[in-house]
């Protein structure tokens, strides 16, 4: 067994992790388009690529050359080294949208140069053929929008209906395409200027509209572009909101949602060469190459990289894991067939051997624990219900440490990060619970003298229905056990680039090591231990944040109070949303379940002195939900606001469950790191340890003892 530890704890200390990326993005190029164009539509279908129309100046614009409008269909089947043309539509419809929908490329509007058309078509792949569908057309003809698809919706915004309009339109319209006969609505627009060319996507259940340009008359009475820096957030049955501000206009820029919340919006044109572009003609040095990310919870703006080349009047969508940006204007004038595929690298901080050796040696003390309770077990009594001697406050820290896991541990902070307090009523359902299971529950388990929960199912039912019980929750706790295993070290492989089997096999070795030599002593012992450990990283973290933010923690509590971040009670009837009603009552219920029939729960009454000390445990493990959640929720908060002040430390590749264990890789000191992620572990190994003695205990009671 020593020797197990011994190769256990080397492999720990010996974790690889990824070393720091030489870039935060990485690129490569695929295949050509046919010729240079802009102004095309761009999507994705099932991994095949589909460009659509297009225009091009053959002959310089300043040598004269006129522009020519394409009206011809290519796809990119995935692995081909060439595009190949499939259709050609009787007119051209560039400078609408392309928008990829699970269904096929919805292509929206457009123009020929000479007039703009209101025409909506879906464009399938299948089989090597090209299928068009055609869609109720827009209430108006339309080039240069914006559009996205959200949930089963497609919307569609701004953009201009005459190729000589001297105004933009402000219209916001919606098609459901699940509808069965779906027909355009008119949305109420957006509180700001009418635009076209602004950037658009859908993102977090919400439609984003950025930038764009307005057109005002300048002192000769002809209309001149006006380019706009705003942006506005819709979302379906809540309506507008105003989003950050850009510091620069990205008009026309390739945009794409990326990650969970990020919508990224490369180049663009700012405008700021607008007055010059005849004076410098094809020696004009192209647009913006800031690939620039918008974080849709924290409202904020970074810059997280530099575009080898800077194309506009294109679009950029989803493909192989990554964005595809086909073609485009470089520059005023001038076009690319160049199709660039790019996809961002996550930055992952490498742990110290301080860090290793701070986890190691507390995992190294659980499985000590293991051996030193080892000592008192003679009997199955000593080993399923420690000899029924644990004091009552140890019990209900086991209690609470079962069920709070890492899942909880991590998935709290995150959602009090993305939303607010809202959640927070979920758990102080469990205080409502306990006088129910105290005074009602508790006598009737500690009376019977049970050890599982199920041997009272036999007594009143039968023995099928003990049976159906303990078979239950053994495949349930099993089930339970991969989770709480898989989802933590996800997301700390995720953010640390610790090798995820590691991880796994660290938690999962070490706390059968300890469950099987010290039983039900040494778990409840190192639940202790590990609730103090989880609930010291998660206040040491918050400390931190505190110092690091502008202004402490007097400004922490300001910005997210005016930020309506500390959000708690939503007071509708609407039964879809977290409102208290539903939280209460539904909560209420699915709380006393685990307290009222949970083997893991149960057979920690059952180690107390006596049925007073058991309550005693209870009501510990009720009044330490009231902290603990205060606790996680404060702490997710703390992150969104430090996070707003540091977008840039944000990583779009992580999912947000990572995001406290990414601020711990890239803020906690040396050793302090290590000693939270212990944390982390903690919170996994409490509730692995808890399953596993109590799957021992019904398997040896409910089967082997019976049979």
């Amino acid at each position: 067994m020593r020797n197990l530890f011994a190769l256990l704890l080397a492999a720990l200390l010996a974790m690889p992790a990824f070393s720091e990326a030489e870039g935060p993005i990485e690129w490569r190029p695929e295949a050509d388009l046919p010729g240079p164009i802009s102004g095309h539509l761009l999507g994705n279908d099932n991994g095949t690529l589909i460009v659509v129309a297009g225009t091009n100046f053959p002959v310089s614009l300043f040598n004269g050359g006129e522009k020519e409008w394409y009206s011809k269909v290519y796809v990119l089947e995935p692995g081909a080294t060439e595009w190949k043309e499939v259709l050609d539509m009787d007119h051209s419809i560039s400078y609408g949208v392309g928008v990829s929908t699970p269904d096929g490329m919805v292509c929206v509007g457009g123009s020929d140069g000479e007039r703009n058309y209101a025409d909506v078509f879906r464009l399938s792949w299948r089989d090597g053929k090209l299928t068009r569908t055609d869609l109720p057309s827009l209430p108006k003809p339309c080039a240069m929008m914006g559009a996205a698809y959200l949930g089963s919706s497609l919307y569609v915004a701004g953009g201009m209906e005459d190729p000589k309009a001297t105004r933009p339109l402000k219209t916001f319209w919606r098609l459901d395409l699940s509808s069965p006969e779906p027909a355009w609505e008119d949305l109420e627009p957006w509180p700001g200027r009418a635009r076209f060319l602004p950037a658009a996507a859908a993102q977090s259940g919400s439609f984003f509209l950025f930038s764009g340009a307005d057109l005002i008359e300048d002192g000769s009475g002809e209309a001149m572009r006006e380019y706009l820096t705003d942006g506005f957030r819709f979302t379906p049955g809540k309506g507008w909101t105003e989003t950050a501000p850009l510091e620069k206009a990205v008009v026309a820029a390739p945009t794409v949602a990326y990650g969970q919340h990020h919508i990224l919006v490369a180049s663009g044109d700012d405008g700021a060469l607008a007055d010059q572009i005849q004076e410098l003609k094809d020696n004009h040095p192209g647009f913006t190459d800031a690939l620039l990310a918008y974080h849709t919870v924290t409202d904020t703006w970074t810059q997280i990289a530099r575009l080898p080349v800077a194309y506009v009047t294109t679009q950029a969508v989803p493909y192989e894991d990554g964005v595809v940006i086909a073609g485009g204007e470089d520059w005023p004038g001038h076009r690319s067939k160049k199709v660039l595929w790019f996809n961002l690298v996550h930055q992952s901080k490498t742990f110290s051997i301080l860090d290793y050796a701070t986890l190691g040696v507390y995992l190294a003390l659980l499985v000590g624990m293991g051996f030193y309770f080892s000592r008192t077990e003679h009997d199955t009594t000593e080993f399923f219900l420690a000899g029924r001697r644990i004091p009552w406050w140890a019990a209900g820290l086991s209690i609470f440490g079962t069920q709070l896991s890492a899942i909880t541990f991590l998935s709290m902070p995150a959602n009090a990060f993305v939303t607010d307090w809202t959640y927070f009523l979920v758990n102080m359902t469990i205080i409502a619970c306990a006088p129910v299971v105290a005074y009602c529950f508790l006598p009737f388990f500690r009376g019977l003298d049970l050890t599982t929960a199920y041997e009272y199912l036999e007594r009143r039912f039968g023995l099928g229905a003990r049976i159906y019980g303990s078979l239950s929750f053994i495949f349930f706790q099993m089930g339970r056990m991969g989770i709480v295993l898989f989802l933590p070290a996800l997301a700390l492989s995720a953010a640390t680039g610790v090798n995820i089997n590691y991880c796994i096999l660290a938690m999962g070795i070490l706390a059968t090591i300890y469950t099987f030599l010290g039983g039900m002593a040494a778990v409840i012992w190192t639940d202790v231990a590990q609730v103090v450990v989880l609930m010291g990283g998660a206040l040491l973290c918050l400390g931190i944040i505190g110092s690091e933010v502008d202004g402490g923690f007097a400004n922490l509590f300001s910005v997210a109070y005016s930020q309506d971040k500390f959000h708690m009670f939503d007071w509708t009837w609407d039964h879809a949303v977290a409102s208290v009603w539903v939280v209460i009552v539904g909560q209420f219920v699915a709380s006393a379940v685990p307290y009222c029939s949970d083997q893991t729960v149960i057979q920690r009454y059952l180690t107390t002195t006596s049925e007073e000390k058991a309550r005693q445990a209870i009501w510990t493990n009720a009044f330490m939900t009231l902290p603990a959640t205060l606790t996680f929720c404060l702490l997710g908060t703390a992150l969104y606001v430090f996070y707003q002040e540091h977008p840039g430390d944000l990583d779009p590749t992580l999912k947000t469950d990572a995001t406290l264990p990414l601020f711990i890789v890239q803020n906690l000191p040396s050793g302090i790191a290590g000693l939270v992620l212990a944390g982390i572990f903690a919170a996994s190994m409490s509730s692995l340890d808890s399953s596993l003695n109590s799957l021992s205990t019904v398997v040896v009671t409910d089967y082997y003892r019976r049979f």
